[in-house]
């Protein structure tokens, strides 16, 4: 038995015999929908409801399989992943009957007032292009954020310069800037310094600042909200469009589509576009190669760990912003025990400014390492050791890892083990006799070794990203 509505078959394949819903002429997929989707309604938060339910459309039901459309991939795949269990239980709870749920894009809504003839008055459509994403009056820097207060170290020195110089001349001195450190190291500071900086300059510049998820969400909501055209319009007439986090994009097709698009706009239009990544572009995973051929087509400048030093300086200048200040052998102490994160050593200072302040008691050494046991913790957690590296150089370039200590001499191994003594000088606390010592090795040839692959990354710059790597997999 086939059941017509309107001309069209309403549940084609199904018969009587094997699906009750055939018994009744009057379900038409839209009314089950329609009953699922207020169950749905009274279930989930407004927001949720409206920005990944509202628009599905019902497309057809066949053998107990429910198709509903929605428009593109990103929402297919992520009903499918948060959504699909909710939406089966909904049927099921309005009819009694399971039902498999999948999605098919392509699918747009008609909304009420395309069914009308008469064509919308001017204020709906004013309304349908109102773009919701943030204005510069709504933006917030981080006023701590700036050149000024941004200490410069050997590690940083670069990536400073090239900022420092895009904000000085946006869309002409490095076009596109980007910057890529591990965490914690000063990207998102810069990049928001550049912002802050352009801003006193010239007030009426168009900038934007945000983080790659953040363009994806406003993408998804442009989408839903059928406002397309006027998302695209912001983001490429801006001065300046700042992107942290843009690693984001890796595996995401859909949105690197249309950042794709949005930096070919503003580069054609001379336009300034600064990203920040975790590593550098050719290191995303997922990302297109038109994309990463892109990010590399301006500068990039990588931020590195800071010396003692930097770190000295560093606390100096965090200390300036409290009234408690601590005898420099405390604030050497920090220096020389959190090495990898500036976020951590800056919560360390913090920490026992807030202590002194509530307690009244002088900070020595005893008391700093009493009260920030668990910060040395993560730290000494986050440090490698030299048989991390070993193992980590050995499988990278596919040797073994007793090779390492061996008295093997053939060229395959020879580098690799140079390699693995270079890293363990400069991520381990370690001395030269004491390297030497983890490898079976005498001081002379460890220093040997280090001193090789110094001189062969100042040579290579494919040589010196491929330590980069192995230092980023260690990390």
């Amino acid at each position: 038995m086939v059941f017509c509505t309107g001309g069209r078959l309403l549940f084609p394949h199904l018969d009587g015999k094997h699906n009750k819903l055939n018994m009744t002429e009057r379900n038409d997929i839209q009314e089950i929908w329609g009953k699922a989707a207020t169950h749905l309604r009274n279930t989930l938060n407004a927001d949720c409801y409206e920005r990944w339910i509202a628009n599905i459309v019902p497309v057809r039901l066949e053998n107990k399989v429910f198709t509903l459309g929605v428009s593109n991939d990103i929402f297919c795949d992520w009903l499918k992943e948060h959504y699909k269990d909710l939406i089966e239980n909904a049927l099921q709870s309005s009819f009694g009957q399971r039902l498999k749920v999948v999605f098919e894009k392509g699918h747009e809504p008609v909304y009420e007032a395309e069914k009308s003839i008469e064509v919308p008055a001017i204020q709906d459509v004013t309304q349908k292009a109102t773009l919701p994403v943030q204005t510069m009056e709504d933006q917030r820097f981080n006023e701590r954020y700036t050149f000024d207060s941004f200490i410069v170290g050997s590690n940083n020195r670069f990536a400073h310069g090239a900022s420092l110089a895009v904000a000085e001349a946006p869309g002409t001195a490095y076009n596109p800037l980007f910057i890529h450190s591990p965490t914690g190291l000063g990207k998102t500071h810069l990049l928001q310094a550049i912002a802050q900086d352009v801003l006193r300059r010239n007030p009426n510049s168009k900038i934007e600042y945000l983080t790659s998820e953040v363009f994806g969400n406003l993408y998804i909501d442009a989408l839903t909200k059928r406002t397309l055209p006027a998302f695209r319009s912001h983001f490429r007439s801006v001065d300046i469009l700042l992107v942290d986090d843009v690693q984001f994009f890796g595996s995401k097709e859909t949105f690197q589509e249309e950042f794709f698009h949005t930096f070919n706009g503003l580069y054609d239009s001379h336009k300034q576009i600064v990203l920040a990544s975790d590593r550098p572009p050719h290191e995303i995973g997922g990302l297109e190669k038109r994309l990463v051929s892109r990010f590399e087509m301006g500068l990039t400048a990588d931020i590195q760990q800071p010396d003692l030093e930097t770190r000295i300086a560093i606390l100096h200048k965090k200390q300036e912003e409290h009234t408690v200040k601590f005898c420099e052998n405390v604030l050497h102490y920090l220096a020389e025990h959190i090495k990898s994160n500036i976020r951590r050593l800056e919560g360390a200072l913090l920490r026992l400014v807030s202590y002194a302040s509530l307690t009244g008691k002088d900070i020595d050494i005893e008391t700093a390492e009493s009260r920030l046991s668990d910060i040395f913790d993560e730290e000494s957690d986050s440090q490698v050791n030299v048989e991390q590296i070993q193992r980590v150089v050995a499988d990278h370039y596919a040797i073994r890892f007793a090779d390492m200590t061996s008295a093997r001499r053939h060229a395959n191994i020879v580098l690799p083990r140079q390699i693995a003594m270079y890293l363990a000088r400069k991520l381990t606390n370690l001395s030269l006799p004491a390297i030497a010592e983890q490898f079976n090795r005498n001081h002379a040839t460890v220093l040997h070794g280090i001193n090789a692959v110094s001189a062969k990354e100042k040579e290579s710059i494919d040589f010196s990203r491929e330590l980069q790597k192995l230092e980023r997999k260690l990390k």
